[in-house]
């Protein structure tokens, strides 16, 4: 997929305009920033939950890209294994979240509650370089910005019981039956993620699109890595750490049903204590 620009530059840019230019063939669009496809097309062959979108990135998205990639970004390539108390300096506790649309909630996560990391993975880049500007404007050293596939992440660059939490917020419902295989909150995509998160961890998902809501609260009750939090067995109020995202605020406008998941993950007899 190719995301050069259709016309050439014909003014300085200022926040707010898009970045529309020519660039020869093979010149990265950032080049201090994250990689169109930092793990290789042919890493694998398997049905993706996701779909890039390399649409148009604005000024102030394009400069934070470029000053702050170096700093906060993650390129997720599949070839290294994380040190997250390296990345983000400390040994705070690490949440991933996945998919994280344009950041605004992540950032205000992130600043609500400054003794949490989290791992931010999404594959949009205005998304990427709108969380960045906003971490950086609001001092949100606690924010790590993660580009590609969640999947090789968690696979290939995260150790076992590494991760405190997961947050899946709003994941694309892939509502044709057809496509429901793309779905992420599968059986196996579960059981990666258990083998990465810490028991007592907690699985926090939320949808406005029932038929999924319903899809993700049978896998997880049927999945034995992880129980529900609710006695009832059912969802969850949303917890007042998760933000009502605009994007959310417009479903419920609509007559939407916005639906939270919190499940945690089973210490089971016969499996050690994280660290013991």
């Amino acid at each position: 997929m190719s995301d050069s620009a259709n016309t050439p530059e014909t003014a300085p840019l200022t926040p707010g305009d898009s970045i529309r230019r020519t660039r020869a063939k093979g010149e990265p669009r950032f080049p201090d920033g994250p990689k169109a496809d930092p793990a290789g097309s042919h890493f694998e062959r398997r049905i993706r939950s996701f779909q890039p979108r390399r649409s148009r990135v604005t000024a102030g998205q394009a400069d934070a890209l470029q000053r702050l990639w170096p700093k906060w970004g993650l390129d997720i390539d599949g070839r290294h294994t994380l040190d997250l108390p390296e990345l983000f300096g400390n040994d705070n506790p690490v949440v991933l979240e996945i998919g994280f649309g344009m950041g605004e909630a992540t950032a205000q996560m992130a600043a609500a509650d400054p003794g949490t990391n989290i791992l931010a993975v999404d594959v949009h880049t205005p998304g990427q370089g709108n969380l960045l500007n906003l971490a950086d404007r609001n001092g949100l050293s606690n924010i790590r910005v993660g580009n590609g596939d969640a999947i090789i992440l968690l696979r290939e660059m995260l150790t076992p019981d590494s991760l405190d939490g997961l947050r899946v917020y709003f994941p694309d419902p892939w509502p044709k039956k057809r496509h429901h295989k793309r779905r992420l909150i599968q059986p196996d995509f579960l059981s990666l993620a258990a083998t990465r998160i810490k028991p007592g961890g907690i699985v926090h998902c939320a949808t406005d699109w029932e038929p999924y809501a319903e899809q993700m609260l049978e896998v997880l009750t049927a999945h034995p890595d992880f129980e529900n939090t609710q006695a009832d067995g059912g969802f969850a109020p949303r917890p007042d750490f998760r933000p009502l995202t605009r994007f959310e605020g417009q479903g419920l406008d609509k007559g939407h049903v916005v639906n939270d998941l919190l499940f945690r993950r089973v210490q089971h007899v016969d499996q050690p204590l994280a660290g013991a």
